[in-house]
C-alpha cells in the first residue's frame, strides 16, 4: 500500500512539473488561437455586461424557441394521425430517439445517487 502512495505521490509531482513548464506556453497559445472571443478590456464590468447580454438574448428568444416546439409537436401528430403510412426507417429513428433519451434519464440517475446502482447514500 506504502508503494502504491509513493507512485502517485511520484506521478502527481511529474504532472505538477509539467504543468509548471508548458502551462504558461500552452495558456498563451490558447489566448492568441481565441483573441477574437476576447473582449477589450477584459474587466469584471465587461463580464457583468456580456452576462446580462446572453440572458437577455436568451431571454429575448423564447418566443422563436416556442413557435419552432410548436411547429415540431404539430408534425409529430400528423405522423401519428397518418402511422400507417411510417416507413421502417422513421420507425427505426424514434424508437433510437427513445431509447437514447432513456439512457440520459439512467445516467442522470445514476449520478444523483452518487455513481451507485443500488441506492442512495444513507
Amino acid at each position: 500500500m506504502a508503494s502504491k502512495l509513493q507512485q502517485l505521490q511520484s506521478k502527481a509531482c511529474q504532472a505538477s512539473q509539467f504543468i509548471g513548464k508548458h502551462g504558461n506556453s500552452y495558456y498563451k497559445q490558447l489566448l492568441e488561437n481565441n483573441k477574437q472571443y476576447i473582449q477589450e478590456p477584459p474587466t469584471v464590468e465587461k463580464c457583468d455586461q456580456l452576462a446580462k447580454q446572453l440572458f437577455y438574448t436568451r431571454l429575448a428568444s423564447i418566443s422563436s424557441r416556442n413557435e419552432s416546439f410548436w411547429k415540431e409537436l404539430d408534425y409529430v401528430k400528423s405522423l401519428w394521425k397518418n402511422r400507417q403510412d411510417l416507413k421502417v426507417e422513421d420507425a427505426g429513428i424514434a424508437a433510437l430517439f427513445g431509447l437514447e433519451c432513456f439512457a440520459w434519464y439512467c445516467a442522470g440517475e445514476i449520478v444523483g445517487r452518487g455513481f451507485t446502482f443500488t441506492g442512495y447514500y444513507v
